[in-house]
């Protein structure tokens, strides 16, 4: 089975595919929608993409094509910690600190700011589309004397020496990612990072209609069902005209969420069940365990 994920190879995005699909075939793209067109266009099964950050919110281009683009099922959440870690070539391991620019992500530039501010203050920073892309950029120009900003993995995969471990300015960081799937497959959920079930579920107000958004929610709480999000997105229709997107802490079963849906729907709204998964925790910061 091929597994796509957001490359290139080293990236967060593919820590989590190998965490969840460790013997299956993983092929990189470089987009978020090349990821959606693979899969869109059978050369997937399966396509791995980020989906919300600790620190930086939602990822807004995973929730549009999810909406507006795609119809795939949500088969599978992983959450991953964000370790990010300064790394050089080796041949400059001993002149780190004289590192005349820095290349990374351009969200994991902000979130290492502390770090950048005391140790490489006036250094120039550069964006690349990747964390792992700017470690490859390192590995393959060894005649700059440049550092990257990324992962652990990508440091192995692009033997880089690692000088300055979590350098990331909050320890809490983390970033959910969704499973697709271009047919009816599911995820073991055998395993220890396995921790629940949850039902994603799109909603759709009625135009011009007093506190919709209120009896929405009381829908689900009178039923006793636990949100643990919901976020508006524009449906690019308008100003003014927005949906939500609600993730039910369960699993959907035969009563309470299609009663709720039942309920939305005499109300006036649009409701559409984008997925009910397993989801995991990814609690093992080593990355050295995933493998090729």
């Amino acid at each position: 089975m091929k597994i796509g994920f957001l490359g290139p190879k080293a990236t967060f995005t593919d820590i989590a595919a190998r965490s969840l699909f460790p013997n299956e075939t993983a092929v990189a793209y470089p987009t978020i929608p090349a990821c959606f067109d693979a899969l869109n266009e059978n050369e997937i099964e399966l396509a791995v993409v980020p989906l919300e950050n600790a620190l930086e919110g939602s990822v807004n281009i995973t929730l549009d094509y999810l909406i507006h683009e795609v119809d795939f099922p949500i088969i599978g959440e992983l959450t991953a910690p964000i370790r990010q870690h300064f790394m050089v070539h080796p041949d400059h391991v001993y002149e780190w600190d004289k590192t005349d620019a820095v290349y990374s992500h351009s969200h994991a530039i902000a979130q290492c700011h502390k770090f950048l501010h005391k140790e490489l203050k006036g250094i120039p920073c550069e964006s690349t589309t990747s964390t792992a892309a700017a470690a490859q950029y390192v590995k393959e120009n060894p005649d700059l004397r440049a550092g990257a900003i990324a992962n652990e993995l990508a440091a192995e995969v692009y033997g880089l020496a690692i000088v300055k471990e979590d350098i990331h300015d909050f320890d809490f960081n983390h970033t959910k990612f969704i499973v697709l799937s271009s047919k009816e497959l599911s995820i073991n959920e055998d395993r220890k990072e396995f921790a629940g079930h949850k039902t994603t579920v799109m909603v759709t107000l009625p135009a011009d209609r007093s506190g919709a958004l209120h009896q929405v929610l009381s829908a689900f709480a009178w039923r006793k069902l636990n949100l643990t999000k919901i976020e508006s997105r524009p449906m690019k229709t308008g100003l003014g005209n927005y949906f939500f997107i609600i993730d039910v802490d369960m699993k959907q079963d035969d009563v309470l969420i299609p009663g709720a849906v039942a309920e939305l729907e005499a109300l006036g709204c649009s409701v559409k069940i984008l997925g009910s998964y397993p989801y995991f925790q990814l609690r093992n910061k080593n990355t050295k365990v995933l493998q090729d």
